[in-house]
């Protein structure tokens, strides 16, 4: 299963590894990595369709927000399931998010179990 994170803080790939070593190492998980909306979309648009089942970004980036990302992967690639992380659990963030398609919205810092529990989830829906 491909997973799309996307994050302008490139020590999230670090974290990310390691968090899901184990998945990675089975070949349950292949995780790439995008550090702006704009290289996300690229990555997206190189395959027709993308084989990405699931996105995880970031709300606050510079240039392109998470919540710019979410609308433009939804309008154009409906089927990929996007949650989004945001350092503030801000009712105003949840909220658009949410309305705008986001299957699910995390804070920082992860939890990385309930993360798991989702990418679960969407497994057993492949």
């Amino acid at each position: 299963m491909r997973i799309l994170i996307v994050d302008d803080e490139k020590d999230v790939e670090m974290l990310f590894r390691q968090k899901f070593r184990k998945e990675i190492r089975n070949n349950e998980l292949d995780l790439e990595f995008a550090f702006s909306g704009e290289e996300a979309l690229s990555i997206l648009g190189s395959e027709n369709p993308p084989k990405f089942v699931y996105v995880f970004s970031d709300i606050n980036m510079p240039g392109m927000t998470g919540l710019e990302l979410l609308g433009k992967i939804k309008s154009k690639y409906p089927n990929i399931n996007v949650s989004m992380i945001s350092a503030y659990g801000d009712s105003d963030n949840y909220n658009k998010a949410i309305n705008s398609g986001a299957k699910g919205f995390f804070t920082k810092p992860i939890d990385f179990e309930n993360l798991k529990n989702e990418i679960a989830q969407l497994k057993d829906k492949i």
